[in-house]
């Protein structure tokens, strides 16, 4: 298995190479990202598991030439959000909407 970090940059070249890294906006990419959540959406709906994964990798591909466009690494924000999140406490209620404890 490759690890996150080799296939980022992977993904990155791929990008420049084909010139979507620097011809594309952080917005452009963004939209691709709604599409790909769109087609998550439906695969869930749907059941159908090969197409979710496909999804899921799809919206990562978009992700990463996305924040690449706009002078970000995936991986630092993905840190950031972590340390962010690392320390809160709360429960999901049975209706999927997460509680948050009082600090």
């Amino acid at each position: 298995m490759v690890k996150f970090d080799v296939l980022h940059d992977l993904v990155v070249d791929w990008a420049a190479q084909r010139r979507i890294i620097p011809n594309s906006t952080p917005l452009a990419q963004a939209s691709k990202t709604i599409e790909e959540v769109a087609e998550l959406v439906s695969a869930i709906n749907r059941q159908s598991r090969a197409e979710m994964s496909d999804a899921y990798g799809d919206i990562l591909v978009t992700l990463i030439i996305g924040s690449t466009c706009a002078g970000f690494d995936l991986l630092e924000c993905l840190g950031n959000a972590y340390d962010e999140i690392k320390d809160r406490t709360g429960h999901l209620r049975p209706d999927g909407v997460f509680v948050k404890d009082a600090p």
